[in-house]
This record gives C-alpha cells, structure tokens and sequence, in this order.
C-alpha cells in the first residue's frame, strides 16, 4: 500500500485514550503533529496530552463523524471497537490501518483459523458452544486447557484454566455467557513477543525478540534481547501472518516456547504491545515512533538498533504502594506514570525500564524488590 504522506502540523485521531493513546500522542506531538483523542472516560491518560478531547463512547456515530472530520489520519489503541463501525469510517476517512486486523482479531476463533490458514505453528484447540463441545474438548486436548471467551478479555479476564473434572463448573458458567474457545495447555519454557511495524510501500521494521513474563495471566515483566534462539523463527512466523492479514502500523505477535523448544503463535495484538514499552528508552526509536512514522506515511528505519540491554516491570497498583517510595532514589529507573485516577491493586498503573549490561543481575534485584507485592 502507498498512501500520502502528512506534513507537519497534520492532526492524528485516537480511538481510545489510555497508556498507548498516551504514549502515541506523545510520539506524535514529538514529530510536530496535533493530536485529537476520543475516549469514554473522561480522566483517561491521554486526554491531558491531547490538543482536542471528544467525550463520547467508542459507538457514537456522531462522536467518531466529529473525529473523522477533525483529523487527517486516525488510528487506535485497542481492538475491542467495533469492526463494523471501523469499516465505515474506513469507507470515509483517512484510516491507514483499515479494519480487517480488527474484524479477525477482535474474534479469538477467527484469530485461531487465520493464523491456520497463514500456516502458522499454533496450539492446538477447538470451538466451544455449550456443554457438549466442552466434554468434546476433555476428549480432543485432554487435560488441562484453557477455556476463554471469544470476543472480549485481556489481562486473564474471561477464561478459566481447567486441570481436572472439578474445574469443568466454572468452564461451564462462562461457556453459558458466550461462545468460548479451549486451548491445550502447554508446559511452557518461555514466553516472547516480537514487535513489528508495516509502513508505506510495505516497509517492515521488526523490534528485538522481547522475553515475557506473565503473572496471573498480567505482563510482569519483559526482558530485551530475549534470552532465546527463536528471533528468525519467530520473524519467519510474522511473515506469514502478514501475507494473510493487512497491517500498517505497529503490532505485536505474542509466541510460547514449549519445553522441546517449539515455537507456537498465541496471539496477535493489533497495535503498540505492553511487551514493547521498553523501546522508548532502550531503542533509537520507540514503538509508538515508528507507530506514527507509518499511519503518517512516512519512511521506517530500516532496522531498530538496541541502545542497551533492558529490563522492564510492569507498574500495578500494589507495585506503586510497594515501591514508589523508592522511586526518587533510583534515577536509573526510568519511571512512567500513566496518570490513570483510581488505583487498583492488579491495574496497570505505569511501568519502568532499568538499562543494563547485566541483564541477569538486574532481574534478580527487580524480582527482590517486587517479592512484596505477591499474595
């Protein structure tokens, strides 16, 4: 795809205004442009570093009109908007990234049968409509799975993990409120995530192999380079999601690795990742950059140089209780506050960076400081 390009001064509109929408917005007013951010909450993160705020749900057809005729170029942070909704602004506006990523991925199913068809490695699964399809699926993957809904849930919301016949209850009530999809468990070695950017004339910028780790089912922390040898396998794995899917802009491909040193797709977040974060200060050019650089039309780097090491926490509330107290004292933690009202013990309230030469020396210590906040 080759679009025009956006000169200085253009305005960027945001579907959604928290951390990513801030953390774009913030890219975007660094490279010159104005920025109009549409979100139903009304102290979200992004309406303070925004020149212009529409107050308005996601489905307000005269709000996302209002948007559209404000901005040059729109964009978004999350894909739990409509994608019906996305296509007809997409039919009337300047929207670089389109709808189809949203339509497929929004869908956990459809996700799972198009990362099939683009010959993807993933773990096996099945569709759950009702208790029948549950019991096929004790027979299919055997135990223990993993039951989550098809559409909605992030950060573990909306799926169960099913060890035994005493878990198939709960497995059961989320079934009756919405079509589900089972997953085998996998005995997981590692998690990693590889960060991608797609830009004018199909330009394709890939960020290092980033390590994960989850704690209940929530980003902890990510460590950059991964300790792993599954970058080319893993970029082998994006491309050919790309030839099926239409992207602009930057994304995320979350991966398991399984105890034989398999490598298997989960996920795809259709947009700047948690997992990619760190970027602003350990690379020479962030996510949420090259992000902008690509729904503006303009040039990519071609290859994202590592300034340094990285080791990135995620920020809860029960984090920032525990360790904020600290954080004046620590000049080498990079410390970004999302500016979100309400704390909540398992919220993401911001998150740090610590660059390193010694990549293990430096989680030890992070995970000390963090033994705190568990329970």
């Amino acid at each position: 795809m080759n679009f025009n390009k956006l000169s200085f001064g253009a305005t960027i509109g945001i579907i959604g205004g928290g951390q990513l929408g801030k953390m774009m917005a913030q890219s975007a007013q660094k490279m010159g442009y104005k920025v109009i951010v549409l979100d139903p909450n009304i102290d979200c993160p992004c309406r303070y570093v925004a020149h212009e705020f529409i107050h308005a749900e996601y489905d307000d057809e005269k709000a996302l009109q209002q948007l559209g005729d404000s901005a040059d170029v729109i964009t978004y942070e999350f894909e739990n908007i409509s994608a019906n909704q996305l296509k007809s602004l997409t039919d009337k506006y300047n929207i670089p990234q389109g709808y189809q990523a949203i339509e497929l991925l929004q869908d956990r199913l459809t996700e799972k049968q198009t990362l099939e068809q683009a010959g993807t490695q993933i773990v096996p699964y099945t569709s759950i409509k009702n208790k029948d399809d549950l019991s096929n699926a004790v027979s299919e993957l055997g135990y223990p799975f993993i039951v989550k809904t098809r559409f909605g849930g992030y950060d573990g919301k909306g799926q169960v993990l099913v060890k035994t016949e005493e878990d198939l209850e709960e497995a059961e009530t989320i079934i009756s409120k919405q079509e589900c999809v089972a997953e085998k468990f996998l005995e997981i070695d590692k998690e990693v995530s590889l960060t991608v950017t797609i830009g004018n004339h199909q330009q394709i910028t890939y960020f290092p192999l980033q390590e994960n780790e989850h704690r209940n089912q929530i980003l902890f922390k990510t460590i950059v380079p991964a300790r792993s040898d599954k970058t080319e396998s893993a970029k082998r794995e994006v491309e050919k999601i790309t030839n099926v899917v239409h992207f602009v802009g930057t994304f995320t491909v979350e991966f398991f690795i399984d105890e034989n040193n398999h490598l298997y797709v989960n996920e795809i977040a259709p947009r700047p990742h948690n997992s990619g974060h760190y970027s602003i200060e350990a690379c020479d050019y962030s996510q949420f950059d090259t992000h902008i650089l690509a729904v503006t039309g303009q040039s990519l780097p071609q290859q994202i140089e590592v300034l340094k090491p990285a080791v990135m926490m995620n920020l809860l509330g029960k984090d920032l209780d525990l360790l904020e107290h600290e954080f004046g004292e620590h000049p080498e933690w990079h410390v970004h506050i999302y500016g979100k009202s309400e704390r909540k013990p398992n919220r993401k309230m911001g998150h740090m960076t610590i660059l390193t030469n010694d990549i293990d020396e430096t989680e030890k210590d992070m995970l000390k400081r963090f033994e705190g906040r568990e329970g």
